[in-house]
């Protein structure tokens, strides 16, 4: 039995060959982690067929996200006024088309009958002004009131009203040349005082 037993004794007999074994352990995975990251940083090897450290490639990545798909507009020149249903799709279509928070949908004449009947004038004012859960100009503070005049008669006549799309205001140069004649024959139309 005595045989036994010393079969199954390890190599370490005391605590301090316990401590030397797992400090050396420890020092033998950390020199082999070591040696691994300088293996594999020693050399950049990009992946086959990749050309994603290529100059041109390098510059795509870094070229301004403004420069795509992006179209720089004259703040200084002058305004085009888009259509009555190009404003629809992009600023109307969100609610009336589906009849969001009351908004009446398009082509339901039954919902647009009421608001038909207040008139033109009125229902231009509450879509320039805003009403109710609809904020002024349908949130876009960008739109013209003549775009959003268009985009009210696209709307209504899609529900039953015969509206006539708005005239466009005359250019501001022709409307200034006009002011500046309009002041000097105003005087002689004055009658005499007297």
């Amino acid at each position: 039995m005595s045989d036994a037993h010393h079969e199954h004794q390890s190599a370490i007999r005391t605590p301090k060959q316990l401590i030397a074994a797992v400090i050396g352990f420890f020092l033998v995975v950390i020199l082999g982690i070591i040696l691994l990251v300088q293996y594999v940083t020693q050399q950049r090897l990009p992946g086959a067929g990749s050309t994603a450290q290529s100059p041109e490639a390098i510059a795509s990545r870094l070229k301004p996200v403004a420069d795509e798909g992006f179209t720089l507009k004259d703040a200084s020149g002058p305004k085009v006024l888009q259509t009555g249903e190009a404003i629809y799709t992009s600023t109307c279509q969100a609610c009336h088309g589906a009849g969001v928070a009351g908004a009446p949908k398009t082509g339901d004449a039954g919902a647009w009958g009421a608001r038909i009947a207040q008139g033109y004038d009125t229902i231009v004012k509450h879509a320039i002004e805003g009403i109710r859960a609809m904020p002024a100009k349908g949130g876009n503070p960008e739109l013209d009131d003549v775009e959003v005049a268009r985009a009210v008669v696209f709307m209504a006549n899609q529900s039953g009203a015969k509206f006539k799309e708005p005239e466009v205001p005359a250019a501001p140069a022709a409307a200034a040349a006009g002011d500046a004649a309009a002041p000097a024959a105003a005087p002689a139309a004055e009658p005499p005082k007297g």
